[in-house]
């Protein structure tokens, strides 16, 4: 009676489970599903999951994680937490792009998980974790992931990122966006280790609240957490050179240099200053940078304060255009166009810019110091493009928040994991995650043991193989100190030996010509 009652199967179901040929361009192909199968695109992963599981980092993420379900069919902290990181890693900018990765039965074994979940059960989760336990557990992660290697100086770069909205999200407001004018935003205050391009903080604000001033909270909380690892020097853009900022940095007796605005005080300073004599000479060191320093009190501010100017000759062709009187179109008439030597000799056209500062540097190391906080805009670049800073949205600010700073967890736990690899330059994920992750990877079990045969899909096969022994090597570094010190911090030793080797202090160990596939 059971059978009776089976629905049918249509002949195309059926010959869509039957194996079947198929002619393609280089002759036929014969063609069958193995659903049973556990095989992954991403089958480097295991050496990532080691990774974390030597450190300890991602069971601390997820032992903190202030979720609790009271249903026994609920979905594990865990499993969503490391279904949310596998997606982040695969390149997803969107939570139904996590839907790539759910049939992952390897992937989920090497990180402990059930099985992953699906991208619904992702949003669900993020919205039952109450905002008041969230933020606190993802900003101690992600302080977490670098603070242990800030034991020598280092420079504190601030900075703000645009992130265009297209729907009906909270707090989508339109506000500064240069790429997109009119367009609704949010911003994110993010808080950088200087040319390392590791995240301390990121915060999601509305798309109105892209001033300074909206970050000097969040600033000065970054900085009581710090404590002893405090930065030696907190370098801002344009913007960040105002008294909020300033006043966060000298309470704290931190050194700053800042970029100020062009007000009106700041241009009547330039007319002056243009007139003196004693700026030093422009070098090819300082490529072409002139310095001279003053004091200045703008309008706002409580006291006078020591400002660092610099210009530079411009050094390209000049052409000017200009509307006729009257002309109403967008058409402008090019009126001026002289050769390089003529604007040079007889136009000095100029450019220029103004610091404020209490550091002690000499003149001409202070125009390279503040040039050094452009790397930071690679680092947003890579992280919007490349990561899911861009996307990951929901209608409510929380969600938004917690993924923005989940991104960026994963992304400085990559990073780290990518200079272990390859200590001598840092690799972005467009060319890391070809290299380090994407391999096709079929489990075999027997037994209690598992086999993993990898197939790498990279042309460098040969440079896989060797980066993964120095991350192996690093791996068993801290394996054998941990032997000796049970209660050792993992993971401040794991990033002592990277930055070790990031400084040159100790060689690197040289690779085996081969690598056997992992157990």
């Amino acid at each position: 009676m059971g059978e009776a009652n089976e629905p049918k199967r249509t002949f195309l179901a059926q010959a869509s489970e039957d194996a079947m040929v198929v002619d393609t361009m280089g002759g036929r192909v014969h063609v069958s599903w193995d659903e049973a199968a556990q095989a992954t695109p991403h089958g480097q992963i295991v050496f990532f999951a080691e990774f974390l599981a030597t450190a300890g980092v991602f069971d601390r993420w997820v032992a903190d994680c202030p979720l609790h379900y009271s249903s026994p069919n609920a979905s594990r902290p865990r499993d969503v937490l490391g279904t949310l990181m596998l997606g982040i890693l695969a390149g997803s900018k969107r939570y139904a792009h996590i839907a790539g990765v759910r049939g992952d039965a390897v992937a989920a074994k090497a990180l402990g998980l059930r099985g992953m979940v699906s991208e619904d059960s992702v949003r669900r989760t993020l919205a039952a974790m109450v905002p008041e336990a969230s933020e606190p557990w993802m900003r101690s992660a992600l302080m977490s992931s670098v603070r242990e290697a800030l034991d020598r100086p280092w420079v504190l770069d601030l900075d703000a990122t645009i992130k265009p909205l297209y729907g009906r999200q909270e707090g989508a407001e339109v506000g500064y966006n240069p790429h997109k004018p009119g367009r609704p935003s949010h911003v994110l205050h993010t808080f950088w280790v200087g040319n390392l391009r590791l995240v301390l903080d990121a915060v999601l604000s509305s798309g109105k609240q892209h001033a300074a001033g909206h970050a000097k909270a969040a600033m000065g909380r970054l900085l009581d957490e710090l404590g002893s690892a405090a930065p030696a020097l907190v370098r801002g853009d344009c913007g960040y050179g105002n008294e909020d900022i300033i006043d966060v940095c000298e309470q704290r007796g931190l050194r700053y240099l800042l970029r100020l605005r062009g007000s009106a005080n700041v241009k009547r300073l330039i007319e002056r200053l243009f007139r003196r004599e004693d700026w030093t000479r422009a070098t090819e060191a300082s490529q072409g940078w002139q310095v001279i320093e003053d004091e200045l009190r703008l309008s706002g501010w409580s006291k006078a304060r020591r400002v660092v100017v610099l210009r530079r000759r411009i050094k390209h062709d000049i052409a000017l255009t200009a509307k006729k009187r009257g002309q109403k179109d967008n058409n402008e008439q090019l009126v001026l166009a002289l050769p390089h030597d003529e604007v040079q000799d007889n136009a000095q056209v100029w450019e220029y810019t103004v610091l404020a500062t209490n550091a002690t540097y000499e003149l001409a190391a202070i125009g390279q110091l503040y040039r050094g906080r452009c790397d930071c805009e690679n680092g947003f670049d890579e992280l919007k493009n490349q990561w899911g800073w861009g996307g990951f949205t929901t209608q409510d600010m929380h969600r938004s928040q917690v993924t923005a700073r989940a991104v960026a967890l994963v992304y400085n736990w990559w990073s780290w994991y990518v200079r272990a690899a390859n200590p001598q330059a840092r690799r972005e994920a467009l060319t890391s995650r070809p290299l380090l992750l994407a391999a096709v990877g079929r489990a075999a079990s027997s037994g209690n043991q598992t086999t993993l045969y990898l197939t790498p899909m990279h042309a460098e096969a040969g440079l896989i193989k060797s980066m993964i022994a120095n991350v192996h090597a690093a791996i068993q570094h801290v394996k054998a100190a941990a032997e000796q010190l049970p209660k050792l911090d993992r993971w401040r030793t794991l990033l002592a030996y990277i930055c070790q080797r990031i400084v040159g202090q100790i060689g690197l160990p040289a690779p085996p010509p081969t690598l056997a596939a992992p157990g």
